[in-house]
């Protein structure tokens, strides 16, 4: 929304004594366009820190690579369904990791002998029984329009 379309709108709706439009800026990562992906991440625990959510885009080499990522977004952590949006920029197959930065020191912590000690999770909630799922297991489809991608929070405790 442009900020003088937002402006007049608060103006008008002043003027009658109504409620104001949201002035916040879309939610969205990313360039606006008409395809989206909605992330909605469940249990974690405890809530407190961040969720930061990584988008890759259909490529098994840059998946979990350093620089490899298509998009970022980090948020709070919060009760029931912490949800995340990313625009894209086409239908296609992307990928997505996750992981509760708790403490919020932007890194993925792991403990004396490499484990996780922090919630992680990836698209299509991809088994991780020994090391990391292959890519194949955690590419999606992203349709036209909006994709929900439901993922689960898992913890090694």
């Amino acid at each position: 929304m442009k900020v003088r379309t937002a402006l007049a709108g608060l103006t008008f709706a002043l003027s009658l004594g109504v409620a104001a439009p949201s002035l916040a800026a879309d939610p969205c990562v990313g360039r606006e366009g008409p395809h989206k992906v909605l992330v909605a991440v469940t249990g974690v625990s405890p809530i407190k820190g961040e969720v930061a959510v990584t988008l890759y885009p259909d490529n098994p080499r840059r998946f979990l690579a350093p620089k490899g990522k298509l998009l970022r977004a980090r948020v709070k952590a919060t009760p029931q369904v912490t949800e995340v949006c990313f625009w894209v920029p086409e239908p296609a197959y992307y990928a997505i990791a996750i992981y509760h930065d708790a403490n919020g020191d932007q890194d993925f912590n792991r403990t004396i002998i490499g484990m996780p000690a922090e919630g992680f999770g990836f698209s299509n909630n991809a088994p991780t029984r020994v090391g990391l799922p292959s890519f194949e297991s955690v590419r999606f489809r992203a349709g036209p329009g909006t994709t929900r991608v439901p993922i689960s929070m898992r913890y090694q405790r």
